[in-house]
Protein backbone atom coordinates (compact mmCIF):
# COMPACT_ATOMS: atom_id res chain seq x y z
CA UNK A 1 0.00 0.00 0.00
CA UNK A 2 3.01 2.54 0.77
CA UNK A 3 4.72 1.67 -2.41
CA UNK A 4 1.41 2.34 -4.34
CA UNK A 5 1.38 6.14 -2.14
CA UNK A 6 4.39 6.45 -2.89
CA UNK A 7 4.57 6.08 -6.67
CA UNK A 8 1.14 8.15 -7.18
CA UNK A 9 2.64 10.76 -5.70
CA UNK A 10 5.97 10.96 -7.03
CA UNK A 11 3.52 10.49 -10.85
CA UNK A 12 2.09 14.05 -9.45
CA UNK A 13 5.45 15.47 -8.09
CA UNK A 14 7.33 14.44 -12.01
CA UNK A 15 3.66 15.90 -13.62
CA UNK A 16 3.83 18.99 -11.73
CA UNK A 17 7.16 19.97 -11.93
CA UNK A 18 6.22 23.65 -14.03
CA UNK A 19 7.57 26.76 -12.59
CA UNK A 20 4.89 28.65 -10.89
CA UNK A 21 4.73 32.24 -9.78
CA UNK A 22 3.09 33.50 -6.54
CA UNK A 23 2.56 36.86 -6.17
CA UNK A 24 2.10 38.58 -2.86
CA UNK A 25 1.74 42.55 -1.82
CA UNK A 26 4.05 45.32 -2.66
CA UNK A 27 5.07 43.04 -5.86
CA UNK A 28 6.37 40.54 -3.77
CA UNK A 29 6.49 37.35 -6.06
CA UNK A 30 7.81 33.91 -5.25
CA UNK A 31 8.65 31.55 -7.90
CA UNK A 32 9.25 27.74 -7.37
CA UNK A 33 8.21 24.17 -8.80
CA UNK A 34 4.48 23.19 -7.77
CA UNK A 35 5.39 20.42 -5.92
CA UNK A 36 7.69 22.34 -3.82
CA UNK A 37 4.75 24.97 -3.31
CA UNK A 38 2.14 22.46 -2.84
CA UNK A 39 4.66 20.59 -0.34
CA UNK A 40 5.30 23.36 1.90
CA UNK A 41 1.83 24.90 2.55
CA UNK A 42 0.69 20.91 3.41
CA UNK A 43 3.51 21.06 5.89
CA UNK A 44 2.99 24.83 7.22
CA UNK A 45 -1.39 23.50 7.36
CA UNK A 46 0.30 20.72 9.40
CA UNK A 47 2.11 22.75 11.54
CA UNK A 48 -0.58 24.90 12.52
CA UNK A 49 -2.75 21.88 13.34
CA UNK A 50 -0.20 20.52 15.80
CA UNK A 51 0.13 23.49 17.17
CA UNK A 52 -3.57 24.57 17.75
CA UNK A 53 -3.95 21.03 19.39
CA UNK A 54 -0.99 20.79 21.85
CA UNK A 55 -3.04 22.98 24.03
CA UNK A 56 -5.91 20.90 24.36
CA UNK A 57 -3.51 17.93 24.66
CA UNK A 58 -1.51 19.67 27.39
CA UNK A 59 -4.85 19.99 29.50
CA UNK A 60 -5.65 16.34 28.95
CA UNK A 61 -2.59 15.20 30.68
CA UNK A 62 -2.49 17.65 33.63
CA UNK A 63 -6.06 16.08 33.97
CA UNK A 64 -4.85 12.45 33.98
CA UNK A 65 -2.05 13.33 36.20
CA UNK A 66 -4.77 14.55 38.76
CA UNK A 67 -7.55 11.49 38.10
CA UNK A 68 -4.16 9.05 38.90
CA UNK A 69 -3.77 10.73 41.89
CA UNK A 70 -7.45 10.61 43.44
CA UNK A 71 -7.59 7.31 42.44
CA UNK A 72 -4.04 6.08 44.45
CA UNK A 73 -5.79 8.25 47.28
CA UNK A 74 -8.95 6.54 46.92
CA UNK A 75 -6.98 3.29 46.77
CA UNK A 76 -5.17 4.02 50.19
CA UNK A 77 -7.94 4.76 51.78
CA UNK A 78 -9.81 1.64 50.90
CA UNK A 79 -6.89 -0.32 51.97
CA UNK A 80 -6.60 1.37 55.36
CA UNK A 81 -10.47 0.87 56.35
CA UNK A 82 -10.03 -2.67 55.94
CA UNK A 83 -7.34 -3.21 58.38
Amino acid sequence: MRGVLFLMLLGFAVKNDQPVALKYFFGFEWQASLVVILLCFFSIGVLIGVLAMLGNMFQQRRELVELRRIVQLKKKLDGREDV
